[in-house]
C-alpha cells in the first residue's frame, strides 16, 4: 500500500469513505459547482469537470446530488467564494504529504492543518517544500476480477499513450501524462473495460517504506486530514505492506 492510487490503497479508502459518505459527497459536489462555474456544464472539453463526474460515479453520488451541484455552478449561488489551495508538509518519518484545498476562510483552514500536522507527529511546510517529489499523472486502476487480458490490456492502454503498465496481484495500474486522460478514458470503453479508478492524480518520485508505529501514526495523519471538510485530495510518498 502506498501513498498513490495502488489498488490495495483505493480498497482501504473505499472502506473508509462508507463510514464518513456525507462528507465524500459533499467534496465532490463542491467540486463539481467549482468546476461547472469555471468552465461551463459541458464535461467534453471541461476536463476538470469530468474528472468530477467521474469521482462522482466511482463514489456512487446520486444523480440528484450531481445536478444540484450544476445547478449551483451554473446560478453563481453557492461556491462563489471558495479558493483553491496547495498545501505542503511533512508526516512522521519524514514522508511527504501534499493537500489539495477549497476553502472559503484561509486563515481558519491553515489554523486546522497545522494543528492536524502536529497532533499526529509531522509539520506543515512552506509552498515548494515537498511538491518537486511528485509528478501529475493521469492513473487507471482495472480490477483483474473484471478483466484479467493484462497483454491485450497493456497494448490498448500504450497505444492511446499510456506511460507506463503495471501488473500487480489484484489489478492493473496504467499511468499517462494528463493530456492523454481522455485517449486512454475512451480505449477503455470502447473495448467495456471497467475502471475501479480513474483520475488525475500526483504520484510520488520515490517512496518512503513505514513499518510498526511509524505506520500507524502516519495512517492517523493520513485519515485526520481526509476528513477534514476543506480537505479535498490528500497525497504522500508513503509506502505500507499491507499486512501492516
Amino acid at each position: 500500500m502506498s501513498g498513490h492510487s495502488k489498488w490495495a490503497n483505493i480498497k482501504r479508502k473505499k472502506g473508509a469513505n462508507d463510514a464518513v459518505r456525507g462528507k465524500i459527497t459533499t467534496k465532490i459536489g463542491r467540486e463539481i459547482t467549482v468546476a461547472v462555474r469555471m468552465g461551463g456544464s459541458d464535461p467534453v472539453g471541461n476536463m476538470r469537470l469530468k474528472l468530477a463526474l467521474t469521482k462522482a460515479k466511482a463514489n456512487n453520488i446520486p444523480k440528484d446530488n450531481i445536478q444540484r451541484a450544476i445547478q449551483k455552478g451554473l446560478g453563481g449561488a453557492d461556491g462563489s467564494n471558495y479558493e483553491e489551495l496547495i498545501y505542503e508538509g511533512y508526516g512522521p518519518a519524514g514522508t511527504a504529504v501534499m493537500l489539495d484545498i477549497m476553502t472559503d476562510n484561509r486563515n481558519r483552514t491553515a489554523a486546522d492543518i497545522r494543528h492536524l500536522f502536529s497532533k499526529n507527529g509531522g509539520n506543515l511546510g512552506e509552498t515548494g517544500c515537498v511538491g518537486w517529489m511528485f509528478q501529475k499523472k493521469a492513473v487507471f486502476i482495472v480490477d483483474r476480477e473484471a478483466y484479467d487480458d493484462e497483454e491485450n490490456l497493456m497494448m490498448l492502454a500504450l497505444e492511446a499513450g499510456a506511460d507506463d503498465f503495471k501488473a500487480q496481484e489484484d489489478s492493473f495500474e496504467i499511468t499517462a501524462d494528463p493530456k492523454d486522460f481522455d485517449a486512454i478514458a475512451k480505449a477503455l470503453e470502447d473495448n467495456n473495460i471497467e475502471t475501479v479508478e480513474a483520475e488525475v492524480t500526483m504520484m510520488p518520485d520515490t517512496t518512503v517504506t513505514l513499518t510498526g508505529k511509524d505506520a500507524d501514526t502516519v495512517m492517523k495523519l493520513i485519515d485526520a486530514l481526509e476528513e477534514h471538510d476543506d480537505v479535498q485530495n490528500v497525497y504522500a510518498n508513503y509506502d505500507i505492506d499491507e499486512e501492516a
